[in-house]
């Protein structure tokens, strides 16, 4: 199998080439419902130890069904597919210019969630204009054992989020074991108190968010895996621009700049959308850090991976 690794802005990406497995033909969201029914040692055996880590996204390449598009690209981690990924598709977008496949200017990817706009700066930036985000429940109040009260709200940029500000700690490296913790615990009070996302969709995402001097704000980032977003999350932060904006905190065309645990940022933008959210733009940089040939050895009692969480 071969992949092109990068990272943006910290945060992992591997680009599955070719190798990957036949999920025949029709619109992306189909193909990737075939490859998270069929697939999962497939999927496993690409992010998960001794190939990957819980922080790799993997993007698999496929034909795109609108013919407009430069390409389809399916997103799945450890935990399974993920419905889009800004980190990553800022990746896919540097990884296709590497290739060659596209140039300086505007171009089109086909998602599961819906068909995003890209255009490429540069060979190490570009931007993501990603789907439709909104607030689906504002100053949602739970009751956390180990942390008292904690107050969020409940937004969709593509993935679902609990963003609060209510966390004791700096955002800080030093402090991503408790931060780490403290969301999980977040994210299990949610689960085990009723909430979810549109149609009982999981939260999977816990984000703390901060003041910080050098951008509009700082944030922490739990992961579906429980690893931490070392980028300040492109779906991430489309969630927060849509609550901003429907506070009145945040007007369409104003630039935000978000700051990740590790200090890297990312640039983001909105207009209204059709439904009412947002359509958010996310800008940021990646770096090409592998090209490779995965090898699957019938004795290799690891093949697909070291099936721990």
């Amino acid at each position: 199998m071969r992949v092109i690794d990068s990272h943006t802005e910290g945060e992992p990406t591997r680009v599955i080439v070719s190798g990957g497995p036949d999920l025949g033909s029709g619109a992306v969201a189909l193909r990737a419902e075939c490859l998270a029914r069929d697939h999962a040692p497939f999927c496993a055996s690409v992010v998960r130890e001794p190939r990957g880590s819980a922080a790799l996204v993997a993007a698999l390449l496929v034909a795109p069904s609108q013919p407009d598009c430069a390409a389809g690209v399916i997103y799945f981690n450890t935990v399974g597919n993920l419905g889009m990924c800004g980190h990553a598709s800022i990746g896919t977008a540097i990884t296709l210019a590497h290739m060659g496949r596209i140039g300086v200017g505007m171009h089109k990817l086909e998602t599961p969630v819906g068909v995003v706009s890209i255009e490429l700066h540069s060979d190490h930036e570009a931007s993501i204009t990603n789907v439709e985000s909104y607030r689906l429940h504002k100053d949602v109040r739970l009751d956390v054992p180990g942390l008292g009260q904690v107050t969020g709200d409940i937004a969709w940029g593509g993935n679902w989020f609990f963003i609060t500000r209510d966390l004791p700690w700096a955002l800080h490296p030093e402090n991503i074991r408790p931060l780490t913790d403290a969301t999980l615990l977040i994210r299990q009070a949610l689960q085990d108190q009723g909430w979810s996302g549109a149609n009982g969709a999981w939260i999977d995402h816990v984000i703390a968010l901060a003041p910080c001097k050098g951008a509009d704000a700082r944030n922490f980032v739990l992961c579906p895996s429980g690893s931490y977003d070392r980028s300040p999350c492109g779906t991430g932060t489309s969630a927060l621009l849509a609550c901003l904006a429907a506070d009145g905190q945040l007007d369409a065309g104003a630039t935000w700049v978000q700051q990740s645990v590790i200090g890297s940022t990312y640039r983001l933008t909105y207009v209204a959308g059709a439904n009412g959210g947002i359509i958010p733009t996310i800008r940021g940089r990646a770096w090409i850090t592998a090209k490779a040939d995965l090898h699957f050895a019938p004795s290799d009692p690891y093949a697909a991976g070291i099936p721990v969480a």
